[in-house]
């Protein structure tokens, strides 16, 4: 097991550096743009080509798109739509690979059982060390992990996922509220101003609908 984590650990530090996340992007882009137009991987170009066109009439319709904009934002778009597309897949993936990992080890399937558990022993006692380190000694271990760490009724010392799933959207929302008001006021480039009129642009093509 140490030699395949020291060779997926270095594959996903190269994975992870930004500028192979693009090229990988574009590379995928051109071979889904030169396969045959019939085929499975010709017409997730075309579906994906007609969302990009749906995205760049949207703006259209709230600033004035001209020749050099329109192809910035076509680039901008099919990246970004491909990148947030292969993000998710992995994202299934790693579930699916998480999920299959929890069999192998409940089922003890080709005697793998012991293996999984030392692995993630020592990922578990790593972890732990920090939290450890700064316990006073007037507290006992196990009172120390019932308050922080472990609760006595086995429930997780943090926030429910729906809990953290809103929180992080009200952040994200906040963050780009403040963005767009900064733009407004201290930059040329009316953001709200732009904003607006999409939210009503998009409002009144469900209202026609």
């Amino acid at each position: 097991m140490g030699p395949v984590k020291l060779i997926v650990a270095a594959f996903r530090r190269i994975i992870r550096f930004p500028l192979v996340q693009l090229i990988i992007v574009v590379a995928i882009i051109l071979f889904l743009q030169g396969a045959d137009e019939a085929s499975l991987f010709g017409r997730i170009f075309t579906g994906l080509d007609r969302l990009v066109e749906s995205t760049i009439s949207i703006i259209s319709a709230t600033v004035t798109v001209r020749a050099f904009t329109r192809s910035w934002l076509t680039f901008t778009f099919m990246i970004a739509y491909v990148y947030l597309a292969c993000l998710l897949i992995l994202w299934v993936l790693r579930l699916v690979i998480i999920g299959l990992v929890y069999l192998v080890a409940w089922s003890n399937a080709f005697g793998l059982r012991s293996v999984i558990a030392r692995e993630r022993g020592i990922a578990a006692y790593r972890a732990w060390l920090p939290f450890e380190r700064i316990r006073p000694s007037e507290i006992s271990q196990r009172e120390w992990e019932e308050t922080y760490a472990w609760p006595a009724d086995n429930s997780p010392p943090y926030p429910s996922l729906p809990r953290r799933i809103l929180t992080g959207i009200a952040g994200y929302g906040v963050l780009i509220g403040i963005t767009l008001v900064i733009l407004q006021v201290f930059t040329p480039l009316t953001a709200v101003t732009w904003l607006r009129a999409a939210v009503e642009s998009l409002t009144s093509a469900f209202q026609s609908r």
